[in-house]
């Protein structure tokens, strides 16, 4: 786990975002809206495949009727008896048909009071779990905000105890700098001192030996 304020700032930020999210899309699952919305699109989707086939059943036979002109008159009139017998001997092709078309004009006609009713009895059994849901989601908001605190006071305390170490540091390397330097000019000054002195003592010692000679 990271531990820099700001990292950790935008990890709780997204970690809200994404439980918002997840949130609000499963509110939108479980709205009465939504779930007659998405049982509308399945029957029409149910509709079409049913009327592709048909479609395409009815195609074929036009071709097979067409085949069977060019060859023979009475190949014709066969077809046509085995369109009837087939549309005859398979009742649930038609019932298919017959349920699809009734279930798009009933969701194209509006709400009756039973299915209002009904409506509204699946939102108020679907408001507690939403509302639980969002109590859990705020609930773990709450314990990642108290560790994101420590967190964050702990990486200030390490902070201000790395300023206090540098700071006894840059003390501690000024006085020895100080001391040093301090140091040194004394013994500058003692070399210089004595180097002085010496050269005064050569001095008077050459003008001693100079009188001595002219005497």
């Amino acid at each position: 786990m990271s531990t820099d304020p700001d990292q950790i700032r935008a990890d709780i930020e997204r970690t809200r975002s994404t439980l918002g999210s997840d949130v609000d899309a499963l509110a939108d699952k479980v709205t009465p809206s939504s779930i007659v919305d998405r049982q509308t699109e399945k029957v029409k989707d149910k509709l079409g495949s049913v009327r592709d086939s048909i479609m395409g059943a009815r195609d074929d036979a036009v071709d097979s009727a067409r085949d069977a002109a060019s060859s023979t008159g009475d190949g014709v009139a066969e077809v046509k008896r085995q369109a009837v017998r087939t549309a005859t001997g398979n009742p649930l092709a038609v019932g298919l048909i017959a349920f699809g078309v009734g279930a798009l004009v009933a969701s194209l006609m509006p709400a009756s009071e039973p299915e209002k009713e009904a409506t509204g009895k699946v939102k108020d059994a679907a408001e507690p779990l939403v509302d639980e849901v969002k109590g859990a989601a705020q609930d773990l908001a709450q314990e990642l905000k108290e560790p994101a605190a420590d967190a964050v006071g702990s990486v200030r305390e390490t902070a201000m105890d790395a300023a206090e170490h540098v700071k006894t540091d840059a003390q501690s390397a000024t006085d020895t700098v100080k001391s040093d330097a301090q140091s040194a000019a004394d013994s500058v000054k003692s070399d210089a001192t004595s180097s002085a002195e010496n050269v005064r003592g050569s001095a008077q010692e050459a003008r001693d030996n100079v009188q001595g000679a002219g005497s």
